[in-house]
């Protein structure tokens, strides 16, 4: 039951945001054990100056098309599940919409079961 927060600089087509969307949900689907109809998410486009990074720590070069992506999932996964979920997003999104690898960091927090609450007032 992942949810995930992607920001981006402002100015993208509506075509690049569902790619983007569609990319980091079959990723998630294919290696980091979500159900095909688990998808909630939040699309944050930033005006620049809004969206602060560093272009070259521990990777880069990073561009202006920059994507953070913090995923909150219900439960930790491995190591490999991890590695092999971050390898397949940054070749699906380099396919499509074709965002370099260099410029996608993703953070994953880990919550308990009871921390999430569906609708309708119920928890999990």
């Amino acid at each position: 039951m992942p949810f995930a927060r992607i920001s981006l600089h402002r100015g993208k087509s509506v075509e690049y945001l569902q790619a983007l969307s569609q990319g980091l949900h079959d990723a998630l689907v294919a290696n980091f054990e979500v159900p095909l109809t688990d998808r909630f998410q939040v699309i944050h486009q930033h005006e620049v100056g809004e969206l602060i990074f560093d272009p070259d720590y521990l990777g880069g070069p990073r561009s202006h098309d920059f994507v953070l992506i913090a995923i909150t999932a219900g439960r930790p996964r491995s190591n490999e599940t991890k590695q092999r979920f971050y390898r397949d997003l940054v070749d699906r999104l380099g396919g499509s919409p074709g965002i370099d690898a260099e410029d996608v960091m993703v953070v994953i927090t880990t919550t308990a079961a009871e921390d999430w609450s569906f609708g309708g007032g119920r928890g999990n």
